[in-house]
């Protein structure tokens, strides 16, 4: 029996490895949908820059518009963790109304900055375990059982203020509201906001309490079957969605200098477009921190743009809606093409 060589090995197909540049592996790795926002973004900046150079560019006016995103954009990450798991919060705004009106009643103020930033977060904290008790434990649909605590969180609002406005008396929180609190020209707001979507951007990507959020998300029936104890999840995104709204709370608090019973209005809405917009699926199993800031920095920008140029509130209505109506469509799109 005559044994046959192999046939020499061909080496010439062998394509050798490549390395990109820095700059294209980065934008390899990046969401396609994080780089659309950006330009967005830098249009908007562009737009404001050319109408109102002066006053938009100003150095005061873009801490502002930092300043003011920086309340709702806290209460974005958390609702961003609640829709990613498939529920949906409406009470946000009603959460941060009776937080801050709470937290600074005579009372609660004669604790000082404590006193005023424990009830602020503990309030906040509370509802967050209604909503997940009644949710996770009680079967009721997050849509009701959020609305409910939205009128019952707006009516004790208005009981505990009888419709006036508290003002703060405390002088550690009035200050830092003040330019010379500022570190760097950067607000302590601000500040707040950035450690607060660092770690939420770490718990969501980095821990598995993320993954968990995700595949309930994606899959409750399947996640249960994985060993995930849904209900318990849900209940910890709820008590989280409340804690960002109690942290909001204080930043409000400090930003006015006061609390009333109008606080958060339409927060709740401001939250779910941004979170949309940003590329978190309202659905749920999918969500981005990331998205949900650049979503909120988005609709503080137009805002800001539209009062330098003294445009109608009706017409920022309009524009904010037409871009939700957008995002929700390409991500249909998006859907149906993966």
């Amino acid at each position: 029996m005559t044994q046959h060589a192999s046939p020499p090995r061909d080496n010439t197909d062998k394509v050798p490895s490549v390395q990109l540049p820095a700059w294209r592996g980065l934008l390899a790795h990046t969401d396609v949908r994080t780089l659309s926002l950006l330009g967005v973004l830098a249009a908007l900046v562009l737009i404001g820059g050319i109408t109102k150079p002066d006053e938009f560019l100003d150095t005061r006016n873009l801490q502002l518009v930092l300043t003011q995103a920086s309340v709702i954009g806290v209460v974005t990450v958390g609702m961003t963790f609640v829709i990613t798991s498939g529920g949906i919060d409406l009470s946000v705004g009603a959460i941060v109304a009776l937080s801050s009106v709470w937290a600074t009643t005579v009372a609660t103020q004669e604790y000082g900055f404590a006193g005023i930033l424990f009830t602020a977060v503990i309030v906040g904290v509370g509802c967050g375990l209604v909503n997940g008790l009644l949710i996770a434990y009680g079967g009721m649909v997050p849509f009701i059982a959020t609305l409910a605590m939205l009128a019952s969180a707006r009516g004790l609002a208005l009981q505990i203020t009888d419709g006036k406005t508290q003002i703060v008396t405390v002088g550690s929180i009035l200050d830092l509201g003040e330019r010379d609190a500022y570190v760097l020209g950067i607000p302590p707001l601000v500040m707040v906001f950035a450690v607060v979507t660092i770690i939420g951007w770490l718990i969501l990507n980095r821990t598995t309490f993320g993954r968990r959020t995700v595949a309930v998300g994606g899959n409750a029936e399947a996640a249960r079957l994985a060993g995930i104890d849904v209900r318990r999840q849900r209940l910890y995104l709820y008590l989280l969605s409340g804690l960002c709204c109690g942290i909001a709370a204080f930043l409000l608090i400090i930003l006015s200098g006061s609390g009333q019973n109008t606080n958060g209005n339409l927060y709740e809405l401001d939250a779910i477009a941004a979170a949309i917009i940003g590329g978190t699926l309202l659905s749920g199993g999918r969500g981005t921190i990331t998205g949900s800031v650049l979503g909120v920095l988005i609709f503080t920008t137009i805002t800001n743009i539209f009062a330098l140029n003294n445009l109608q509130s009706d017409v920022q209505q309009i524009a904010k809606g037409a871009i939700i109506v957008a995002a929700v469509l390409v991500q249909r799109r998006t859907a149906s093409t993966t």
